[in-house]
């Protein structure tokens, strides 16, 4: 009954993922089959209804509507051209310095946004027209831009670091977010680090020197924006309030930045911005009741327990443990999308590193970075596309050019994996685990 009950369930979703359904009613769908081979028709469609209600009935989850509502108050309101500017004062007398440019702007307007497609759009259309007027090779500015935009994953505020605590039975959300910045500077930096050596093999140019006075209102511009971060994440580490009222804050403060203070938005633009908001809410909502009907059908069918005793059969090293679970993420990162995949492997997954011992945090942490590198990469890799889209690359043609950026990355992912204090270090440094 239960290879049965697994059989409907992971046969209908590959079979509907590989026929093009969206993600998530390939999710709806094999959980409604493998629903039926337990209980009567009726019964099936109710259990999965009340499934998807109880996983959407969270507190937390508040957080990811306003968190999105504040990324794209950001995207429309004219955040990016001033991150770059703040950027290039920085970064301007490295050679090349309009890669590093790119990529220190993505990581400041990923952490505000908290998304890598609004930080591959907004930055890469500001960057590429300038940088190909500079004689920049388009398809080494696009991989730079590609392989940098999904700090914002990591470096708070991140809905991926919600939906993963909401996955993982409730850890810290304050913890996951004080967690997720070594790693995702030094993912961030591992892209500066292949950047700047292919910049130096090619001769690339500096930017010119900044006056005194233009570094002042340069700063004096860009400081609003980068107030959000230390308002929002202060205030939660300080107590002050919850994640989920934070991520209230941040939508009244970048209201208030891009409407009142800078005025690059207008009240009739309010609707359209709202509505887009809404749209992707929606889709993210939709995943999350779905996958915990998943989830529910999974536990039913012991599904956990046979991919645990599965994987310790093979080792019981920790270390290959851990290689074997990374391999798979990557595998299926190729495939899924950022959010589902989160929301159906951690049930599986998790069990088995805390059976070897492993913080949950630092699993959360490995997993996340795991998977962005799958939203840079083909065939489904939707940041990979959106680069390429604002900077007019063909995806074929940025397949071999952004190689190192992959290497350096996976590099970054193998110290996260078997350095856990990288992920454990400020929390524990803050009190915010053990």
């Amino acid at each position: 009954m239960e290879l049965e009950i697994s059989l409907l369930l992971f046969g209908v979703f590959f079979a509907l993922v590989i026929v093009g359904v969206p993600v998530p009613f390939c999710i709806g769908l094999g959980t409604i089959s493998a629903m039926l081979a337990i209980f009567p028709y009726g019964n099936a469609l109710t259990i999965t209804a009340q499934r998807m209600a109880v996983g959407m009935d969270s507190f937390v989850l508040l957080a990811i509507p306003f968190f999105v509502l504040a990324g794209m108050l950001m995207s429309n309101g004219g955040i990016a051209m001033r991150l770059v500017r703040f950027s290039e004062m920085l970064l301007g007398r490295v050679p090349g310095s309009l890669l590093h440019v790119n990529i220190l702007s993505n990581m400041l307007f990923g952490a505000i946004s908290g998304s890598a497609a609004a930080a591959a759009a907004a930055v890469g259309s500001t960057l590429s027209p300038i940088q190909k007027k500079l004689g920049y090779d388009p398809t080494l500015y696009t991989s730079a831009n590609i392989s940098s935009c999904i700090t914002g994953a990591l470096i708070p505020p991140s809905t991926p670091l919600i939906v993963y605590s909401l996955s993982a039975g409730g850890v810290s959300i304050a913890a996951l977010f004080v967690a997720g910045y070594l790693p995702g500077i030094l993912m961030g930096l591992s892209v500066m680090i292949v950047a700047g050596i292919l910049a130096a093999r090619r001769h690339y140019p500096r930017s010119e020197r900044p006056t005194f006075r233009q570094c002042v209102t340069i700063t004096l511009e860009a400081l609003p924006s980068l107030m959000l971060i230390v308002i929002v994440i202060g205030g939660i580490l300080a107590g002050v309030f919850t994640a989920t009222e934070g991520s209230a804050v941040a939508v009244v403060y970048t209201f208030l930045l891009s409407v009142v203070f800078y005025r690059s938005i207008a009240l009739k633009d309010l609707p359209r911005i709202m509505m887009e908001s809404i749209i992707t809410t929606s889709v993210v909502m939709l995943m999350v009741g779905l996958s915990m009907g998943m989830a529910w059908v999974m536990t039913r069918a012991a599904i956990p327990q046979a991919v645990s005793a599965g994987l310790l059969s093979v080792s019981d090293n920790p270390i290959i443990i851990l290689l074997l679970i990374n391999l798979i993420l990557l595998v299926i990162g190729l495939f899924m999308d950022l959010t589902p995949a989160v929301l159906i492997l951690v049930p599986i997954l998790l069990p088995i590193v805390k059976s070897l011992g492993m913080d949950p945090i630092h699993f959360g942490i490995m997993m996340i970075f795991n998977l962005c590198i799958g939203v840079i990469t083909p065939p489904v890799g939707t940041s990979l596309f959106v680069g390429c889209s604002v900077s007019g690359v063909r995806v074929q043609d940025i397949i071999k050019p952004i190689l190192p950026f992959y290497f350096g990355l996976i590099t970054v992912l193998a110290m996260v994996i078997y350095i856990p204090e990288l992920s454990l270090f400020l929390p524990r440094l803050l009190g915010l685990t053990n």
